[in-house]
């Protein structure tokens, strides 16, 4: 990021603290001893701020105050007149900010944030964050692309952050059940995953609507909310929500729910990256024999595989299907056919295959994750159809929350489950399934005049060096272009 780091934030209100106690008497231990750095007692109330108040950012918030326990300092919003309302009702006391540069400029106290925006600006806001010492819990996608979720998780390292992504899903207990089955080798050599959803479920796969800056919200900022992206005039219906489908903004279906779906047996089966990565998208015809073209946005519906070496949970390579738009795979017949695979209506879900057998899931969000095993001598093991949940989204800010105040590389952050050591890694693997959409769709006229879709192949990917190896134009979407002043 070219932001100039801030040599005061160091002098933050943790600093303070723990030189007051210093000051205060000699038989006072300096708290950075007892936690680490970063370190708070559990008696002190964490200074929170939200970058994206509203939707989403309204219940990450909200569970990271940790019912009042917490103190909420400041709230940044492009559109206070919208659903972040809610936020403001529930902390009055908040300073409120349109521009979280500014907020964390001014607000020397804030300890940690919560960064619930579009897509596109959950690398520069954590990266402006995370520079400040300021811990991040990112909702997911962790990032926009392969590119800023590399550079994230080494930021995290270097400037001691608590992180966690909001793939909430992931502190789910009964997760345990599903890696209980790995780790006993249930099912065998694993040799397949397949996963789809019904996403997406907002508009998508047709022409943006066009710019009308006359319908531009008063309340809204629409300059800070087009944030690193190009340019452009106010254009409707993409604030609050349907910005999901456009390449500038959004992440599609993968970066909405791959996530949650994709964390399941990238967890379980301890995957690392893939090693090459093919797509193929749905085509909509407007007129006889001249598919509809617009690479600006996702496609209505998109195939992905992804190939994995051999990992220590499964000893041979893998592949890793990812279906969305609403195709699912096929029943497999050791599944009785009036049972749904993965969730409800078989609208989402994972199914690990093996050498004996199949383990069934839902998405893993906040809906019941209904594990199933299913052997192929007829034996089956069943998760429970309902949840009990003590606290909300199994406590996945919370814990965030107690890991911040306990330090970086205290048991409580090493035992967080999407930390950015974790989350980064698997968001990769999530947004390779869009450099490989992208890709897909590139094209060039050839000699005859007519357009060459000349991308359409299997994309060799070198993970540690983040490049596709065959296929240069490819790796123009391993990251972005930025405008000035938001460059990750």
């Amino acid at each position: 990021m070219t932001h100039k780091k801030n040599k005061s934030s160091t002098n933050s209100r943790r600093s303070f603290i723990k030189k007051g106690a210093l000051a205060s008497s000699i038989f006072i231990v300096p708290r950075h001893v007892l936690g680490g750095p970063g370190y708070l007692a559990p008696s002190d109330r964490l200074n929170l701020a939200a970058i994206g108040a509203g939707g989403k950012g309204s219940s990450d918030i909200f569970n990271a105050s940790v019912n009042g326990r917490e103190k909420v300092a400041a709230l940044c919003d492009v559109d206070f007149a919208g659903s972040a309302k809610k936020s403001v009702e529930n902390f009055p006391k908040a300073k409120l900010y349109a521009d979280y540069r500014e907020m964390l400029d001014k607000e020397k106290g804030i300890d940690a944030v919560t960064i619930s925006t579009p897509d596109h600006i959950h690398g520069p806001a954590a990266a402006y964050a995370m520079e400040r010492g300021i811990h991040v819990y990112v909702q997911k996608p962790m990032t926009h692309n392969i590119r800023e979720a590399r550079i994230l998780t080494q930021m995290a390292r270097d400037h001691k952050i608590v992180s966690q992504m909001g793939n909430q899903g992931g502190s789910n207990p009964l997760l345990g059940m599903v890696q209980k089955w790995i780790d006993d080798d249930a099912i065998g050599a694993v040799s397949k995953v397949q996963v789809w959803t019904n996403r997406p479920v907002w508009p998508q796969g047709s022409a943006m609507q066009a710019a009308d800056p006359s319908l531009k919200p008063d309340s809204l900022d629409w300059n800070l909310w087009l944030g690193p992206a190009p340019e452009k005039p106010y254009t409707p219906n993409l604030h609050p929500f349907s910005w999901r489908g456009w390449w500038d903004y959004g992440t599609g279906a993968l970066g909405d729910v791959g996530c949650h779906l994709i964390d399941i047996p990238f967890r379980t089966l301890g995957l690392k990256y893939p090693t090459d990565a093919e797509a193929s998208v749905g085509s909509v015809y407007s007129q006889m024999w001249n598919a509809d073209y617009h690479p600006e946005g996702c496609p209505a519906s998109s195939f992905i595989t992804l190939h994995f070496a051999a990992t220590e949970k499964s000893k041979t390579p893998i592949e890793m299907t990812w279906n969305d738009g609403g195709i699912r795979p096929s029943h497999p017949d050791i599944i009785p056919a009036n049972n749904d695979i993965g969730g409800p209506g078989s609208n989402n879900g994972v199914l690990i295959i093996g050498e004996k057998g199949i383990i069934s899931t839902n998405i893993n969000d906040s809906s019941p994750l209904t594990p199933k095993l299913y052997l192929n001598d007829g034996t089956t093991d069943f998760g429970p159809e309902t949840e009990p949940n003590d606290e909300p989204e199994y406590g996945h800010q919370r814990k965030w929350v107690d890991a911040c105040k306990a330090g970086f590389n205290s048991d409580e952050h090493k035992g967080l489950t999407s930390s950015f050591d974790y989350a980064g890694p698997m968001t990769e693997t999530v947004l390779m399934g869009n450099l490989a959409i992208r890709s897909y769709l590139l094209r060039k006229e050839d000699s005859n005049g007519k357009m060459d879709f000349y991308a359409r192949k299997k994309l060799l990917w070198d993970g540690e060096n983040m490049r596709i190896t065959n296929l240069e134009d490819a790796n123009q979407f391993v990251g972005r272009t930025y405008r000035d002043g938001w460059k990750v």
